[in-house]
Formats: C-alpha cells, structure tokens, sequence
C-alpha cells in the first residue's frame, strides 16, 4: 500500500478526534494535543508549553518505511531527537499500535490500541477525590495538614511545647510514609523509562539513572593481586574499627584514646499514640463530609430556585391569571 493513502487515512482519523483528545508519546510519556491539520503536516502542543510545533509528512513517510522494514516492528529507541510525538500521531491510524513493553511501533492487521489518553478514569474536578485505601500517607497527611492549618508555623519559637511535639511527630511519619510510598511509585517507573530519556509530568520529570556500587574482592585475594604489580600490603592496610574497639576491651586504652569525638544532641521520636491520631483522623473526614454535604445542599437549593425562575419565565398563562 502506498504511503499517500496511510497518510489521508491518518488525517481523516486525527478530524474525527475530540477536540481535547490528548495523546501520550511513548518514550517521554508527554502529554500533546492536535491543534491544526493540514495536507502536508499536523500542528500539535505540549501540555507543558505553548509552542506549537509541526510535524512534517515527509518525516512521517520515513517512519512508515522504517517500519514497513523492520522484522518485529521499530525499535522506539532508534527515533531521532524530538521525534517521539510522532510515533505518538500515527498510531492513531487503525494499522499502527505502540508495544511500549516491547519498545516498537508496528503494522497489524487487528484490532489496534492508540496512545490517546483515558480520561474517562481521570478526575474532573476536586469533587471526584475518594480516600485511597491502605495508604499511610494520605491519613498521616491529612493530619498534618490539619496541624499546619490550626497553628502559625511561620513563628515556631511562639508555639507550646505540646504542638512542636505533635508537628515533629506527624513530620516524621510523613517523611517515612513518603519515602516508602516513593520506592514502590520509583519501581513502576523504572519500567517505563528509557536510556536517560527525561519523562515530563505536570510538577516535574524524572529519567532513568545508574547507580555504580563497589564492594572489594577477598582480603588475600586483592592484596596477591596487587602484591604481583609491586605494590606493598602496609600502602593498602587501613585500620578496622571493629578490631579497634575489640582491643580497646582488653587494654587500659580509653575511646577518646584512639577516636576523635564530637557529641551532638537531636531530637528522635520516641512513641506515637495511633488511638489518638485515628480519632483525630476520624473526626477530620467526618467534618470534610459533612461539609461536602451542606455544600451539596446548598448547591441542590439553588438549582432548584434557578429552575422555578425558568419556569416564570417561559411557562405560559392566560390573560386573566396574569391580571388576577
């Protein structure tokens, strides 16, 4: 099949997408919109800019005939810089699915999937927020948010004793609820990121780096190694602490002897009282709903005198019950 007709048969179907359809590109999972459609290129934008920005139908011709030869599809980390929007755009065309697992675009003959975005699942407004389960970090939040609400943090030297000990310990279970929940959100991710390649999203971007950890080899092993390149084993020895305060037991030796000390005081959470914190939470939710309800209400009585209006309005009468 020739190029031309793919190409018609992609523009017609990026005119029949919604005018907000949001695409995702498959590398850099960033958000772009089809702004304009034209013979011979599409316009799209960045969610995160609002640069316009043209994506030519020679180039899209290129990928086509790069995966019209590849065995398997194309190889996703073969794009070009700046090329990832238009993987992206032609799989809106019914032959051409994105295997982001498998890192390829390809041609197919079924039923195929596009990288347009679900937003039937995402919320609308604040109103469809529901409480996660099971999520330490959001009751522990919530807490603080509540602390940080009721006093004036800006001035800590001015707030009681009891209050600096309530912040201190929701902070730190914050801190631990936080960096638990970022580890098991980092293992997701790192299935999705590809060769240092930045992923935007709307409060930032992240990329996949390498971490280089060195542990030494066996004692007798290294020092024979480097013994037969003429280095001498007194060049490498260090001292071991374990075996220095093994030996400091059994001298008259005392610790500020052979260690240079420098004592420091911090303050370390000793206990957190849950009952306390759960009827708190308790409470919290049992006010946020009881808020979402009056508003509810209030917002039903409007609708309803909005609509009595209306009827006033529009609903006809005779002549007489108008002068009566």
């Amino acid at each position: 099949m020739p190029f031309s007709v793919s190409w018609h048969t992609l523009l017609e179907h990026l005119d029949e997408l919604p005018a907000d359809a949001t695409l995702i590109t498959p590398l850099s999972h960033s958000r772009i919109h089809i702004t304009d459609i034209q013979e011979h290129r599409v316009i799209v934008q960045f969610d995160e800019s609002s640069e316009k920005r043209p994506l030519q139908r020679d180039q899209f011709e290129s990928l086509y005939h790069q995966i019209q030869t590849a065995h398997d599809g194309f190889d996703l980390d073969r794009l070009p810089p700046d090329a990832d929007p238009y993987p992206a755009v032609l799989s809106v065309h019914p032959r051409f699915e994105i295997d982001e697992d498998a890192g390829v675009i390809a041609e197919t003959d079924g039923p195929t999937t596009t990288q347009l975005a679900d937003t039937a699942h995402e919320p609308d407004t604040d109103d469809d927020r529901t409480e996660p389960d099971g999520l330490d970090i959001y009751s522990d939040g919530l807490l603080l948010i509540d602390a940080l609400e009721r006093h004036d943090v800006t001035d800590l030297p001015e707030l009681e004793t009891a209050t600096l000990v309530n912040l201190y310990t929701l902070l730190s279970d914050v801190q631990r609820d936080a960096n638990d929940f970022r580890q098991e959100v980092a293992d997701v991710l790192l299935s999705r990121l590809h060769h240092d390649r930045p992923v935007a999203g709307q409060y930032g971007s992240v990329q996949r780096t390498s971490r280089r950890n060195r542990s030494l080899k066996d004692d007798e092993k290294v020092l024979s190694m480097l013994e037969a390149e003429g280095i001498d084993r007194e060049r490498v020895m260090s001292v071991d602490r374990q075996k220095v305060d093994e030996a400091l037991e059994v001298t008259t030796l005392t610790e500020s002897d052979v260690y240079e000390i420098d004592e420091s005081e911090y303050v370390r959470k000793a206990e957190v009282d849950d009952d306390v914190k759960e009827s708190r939470l308790q409470g919290l939710k049992d006010r946020l709903a009881a808020s979402e309800e009056t508003e509810a209400e209030e917002l039903q009585q409007e609708i309803e005198a909005l609509e009595d209006r209306i009827d006033d309005l529009t609903s006809f009468r005779a002549g007489t019950e108008v002068q009566g």
